[in-house]
């Protein structure tokens, strides 16, 4: 199933629109500002600075007619990636250090708090090596987000997301 989000200009659905069924790294050349949005299948995450980068949030099937109040956002959604739909198993390896150092824990389902299940003072790497994930700043998937797909991570610190440390992390499954 292929996902569509539609982007507005204005709040409660109103003004120019733009509809989107695929990743797109810069909105700007569709819409000046983005007050709503209605995601009508699938799964996106969206940023607030073009080529997914900046804040992130995780958006479901659904209406965000005043999205900001929610995501903490302006009106300045960027850029969109389409989430897949999630399929499989999900395995993931997290790091204490940078570079895959340090303690070292694997993880097929969801942690509220990776200092409390694994004693880590901090995370810094990590290999998804199948499924999707989200890490949250806080405990108990609080905070700000950021999207991981398959592939290594050598270094979380250097996201573009201002240096964030995380506490949690999520699978992206159709129950999330």
């Amino acid at each position: 199933m292929n996902g569509k989000i539609i982007f507005y200009e204005d709040r409660n659905f109103q003004g120019r629109s733009y509809e989107c069924s695929s990743d797109c790294s810069d909105m700007s050349s569709h819409l000046s500002r983005c007050n709503s949005c209605r995601v009508e299948s699938g799964c996106f995450m969206v940023y607030d600075r073009p080529n997914y980068m900046g804040q992130q949030y995780l958006l479901r099937r659904g209406e965000y007619p005043e999205h900001q109040r929610m995501m903490g956002f302006s009106d300045c959604i960027r850029s969109c990636r389409m989430i897949p739909t999630p399929r499989g198993p999900f395995r993931m390896r997290i790091y204490e250090r940078e570079n895959f150092g340090g303690q070292m824990h694997e993880l097929m389902d969801d942690c509220d708090s990776i200092q409390d299940r694994y004693r880590m003072s901090d995370m810094q790497s990590c290999n998804v090596m199948e499924g999707h994930w989200v890490m949250y700043e806080q405990p108990h998937y609080k905070g700000r987000m950021t999207y991981l797909r398959p592939g290594e991570y050598r270094n979380l610190r250097e996201m573009g997301n201002d240096d964030m440390g995380f506490s949690s992390i999520r699978r992206i499954t159709d129950s999330y």
